[in-house]
């Protein structure tokens, strides 16, 4: 073999191990998912729903980046999109939910005992994440108080929900236009849609805000909530965090409660 060959085989074998590693990063995992949801939302009538994807709007300091808005006289629809597999537990009061995967592995002949390996991995709650992106556009068209805001987790790979317990619309991909569908009461004229459609267009900076810059906002505005947690106050109203007994153990909630419905463990 000549040492050409040799190099163009060394280098292919690179640059399939750097596509690999690229195309399995978290990152483009949750871009092919948003691209997954963004076709589905597609369907809906255009007339009736206007379809926003990726917005970015200013909080604060920082930024808030949502995945997909479907603004619509029937209300305004806030989804997030999670592209994962294997079996998703969690519930609307804890801080992260757990992803569980599990590979057998079968010998066969001689060698025919099966092995498991299971992977466990941590993410942020998707329906605090949702309903904080709902209480930012509400901030933004809180001249029309009476929108109805829906947030909604979509799970766009091959995820099992069957330990998920949650209030808000938690689904499967195949269900987001069924739930889209089923809000049918009227909370927007056509040009009062218009408007609204225009403020979310017009305050979305993701032309000038980079991922780089979102991801540092992120992990800022993360540790300024954890440090007023670790205080004793929640970092929503600034009431005292006191512990609570629930279903799955202790936990810490508002004494504003109900008009606060902040928890954390």
């Amino acid at each position: 073999m000549s040492n050409f060959v040799f190099i163009i085989i060394v280098l292919l074998f690179i640059g399939l191990t750097v596509y690999g590693w690229w195309y399995k990063s978290p990152q483009q995992k949750g871009k092919r998912g948003e691209a997954k949801i963004s076709h589905i939302l597609l369907q809906l009538p255009p007339q009736d729903y206007h379809v926003l994807d990726d917005v970015v709007l200013r909080k604060g300091s920082g930024t808030t980046q949502i995945d997909h808005v479907v603004v619509s006289k029937y209300g305004i629809f806030v989804i997030e999109t999670k592209n994962y597999r294997g079996e998703i537990y969690g519930d609307d009061n804890r801080k992260e939910w757990t992803q569980i995967i599990g590979t057998d592995v079968r010998f066969s002949k001689k060698w025919w005992k099966t092995y498991t390996y299971i992977t466990k991995n941590k993410f942020y709650n998707p329906v605090k994440q949702s309903l904080g992106h709902a209480f930012a556009i509400k901030e933004l068209i809180a001249e029309y108080t009476h929108v109805k805001i829906i947030p909604v987790v979509v799970f766009a790979g091959d995820a099992f929900l069957t330990n998920v317990k949650s209030s808000h619309h938690v689904i499967y991909k195949e269900d987001l236009l069924s739930v889209i569908y089923q809000y049918k009461t009227i909370y927007l004229s056509d040009d009062m849609v218009g408007v609204v459609l225009a403020k979310l267009q017009g305050e979305n900076v993701r032309e000038v805000v980079t991922n780089k810059e979102h991801v540092k906002n992120i992990r800022v505005a993360q540790k300024e909530v954890n440090a007023t947690i670790r205080s004793g106050i929640c970092p929503k109203c600034g009431g005292n965090l006191v512990p609570r007994k629930g279903t799955y153990g202790v936990f810490y909630g508002c004494s504003n409660y109900p008009k606060c419905k902040f928890t954390t463990h």
